[in-house]
């Protein structure tokens, strides 16, 4: 059975309070005009009722429910029970740049071999196994990374197997001042790829800082130097060069990484995570610039012990790139020698750097 890494923290946070914004009124009214039902959850997320998504909803409603996403993190369109690949993936254009990006394989008992379908399940005659136990973003190994992703519960196992949901604005409400400006002076290096992303980003719709940080697919975490006691302007971030860089070391990525699970970890005692359970039918958006998210330990139990599970998902072209601060490259060669002066973690391919020893990493 996989883990997902979830004990008692020791990162101290601070006494704000996370926010996450309740429905906009009028987009409620908008969406009731459409005579669809809406139920927010708590503390995050949104259930909605009466919709088909084999018909495109109109253009004012999608637009809506995208910043309900980016507010509140995810949607749920409920009783979608027996949708077509076409349809599912129809549906998933509606977000983003309206395009699909895949990056993945295709499992032999994916419905007709659709490219643009990622089947899991707990069964490796229906699904890919073992996917997603750490905390993540999907597509993190990409400059434009995922802007959203479906999760379609085509069958939902009988004994749970959801999938855990922290508010990542929420999440840097509550770090200390001193490591939110720790933070902000940091860009991850994805271990695949190469692409290189910052720690802390401004979300494209919500405006809000929101952390940003792939726990099994990180190779190496690039820190801007502060000035001393001068702040650092964009014309400053433009013109940084590799003397005021530096690599974390092996100790520093450690705590960092650490700290940022338990940050999400107590998302749910925080009151900004929630762990979803889903029905069959279930049609599930999440805003992947807002959202991280994790496989339920369940989710892994065999189907023996859980009842099968089947979930597909899309993930959608983002509209922009999640670009690095302070003048860094998007693309960055894990696999050469690095330009820093100082000794620091630089490790390319597979998981990348393993801070934990005990629990499974694939994502």
């Amino acid at each position: 059975m996989g883990t997902s890494a979830e004990t008692s923290n020791t990162t101290a946070f601070s006494t704000t309070p996370p926010t996450i914004p309740p429905l906009t009124p009028k987009h409620i009214s908008l969406f009731e005009q459409q005579g669809l039902s809406i139920k927010p959850l708590a503390p995050l997320g949104i259930e909605i009722y009466g919709a088909d998504v084999r018909s495109r909803l109109p253009d004012p409603v999608i637009k809506a429910l995208e910043v309900e996403m980016a507010n509140r993190g995810f949607i749920v369109f409920k009783h979608q029970t027996d949708l077509s690949t076409d349809e599912l993936v129809n549906a998933s254009k509606w977000w983003g740049a309206g395009e699909i990006h895949s990056t993945h394989g295709v499992h032999p008992a994916t419905p007709d071999m659709n490219r643009d379908i990622f089947r899991c399940s707990n069964d490796h005659r229906y699904g890919i196994l073992g996917v997603g136990p750490q905390w993540h973003n999907d597509g993190s190994f990409e400059a434009d990374t995922f802007s959203h992703s479906a999760y379609y519960m085509a069958r939902a196992p009988e004994h749970g197997g959801g999938t855990h949901f922290a508010h990542q604005g929420a999440a840097f409400d509550v770090l200390p001042k001193e490591k939110q400006a720790f933070w902000e002076r940091l860009v991850s290096v994805n271990s695949a790829s190469g692409v290189s992303h910052p720690v802390v980003h401004t979300h494209p719709i919500s405006g809000r800082k929101s952390v940003w940080l792939h726990l099994g697919m990180t190779g190496a975490v690039i820190e801007r130097l502060p000035e001393d006691g001068v702040p650092i302007n964009e014309l400053q971030r433009q013109a940084a060069n590799v003397e005021q860089m530096r690599l974390l070391n092996e100790e520093e990525l450690k705590q960092l990484f650490n700290d940022y699970n338990d940050l999400l970890n107590a998302s749910f005692e925080k009151g900004y995570g929630i762990r979803y359970h889903y029905d069959t039918g279930d049609l599930l958006y999440i805003d992947n610039w807002a959202l991280a998210h994790r496989a339920a330990p369940e989710a892994h139990m065999s189907a023996e012990e859980q009842g099968l599970r089947i979930m597909d998902r899309v993930t959608v072209k983002a509209k922009q790139n999640l670009a690095p601060h302070f003048g860094l490259p998007q693309h960055i060669n894990l696999g050469g020698p690095h330009p820093f002066n100082n000794d620091g973690v630089w490790k390319a391919g597979g998981i990348g750097f393993r801070w934990k020893d005990d629990i499974p990493m694939q994502n």
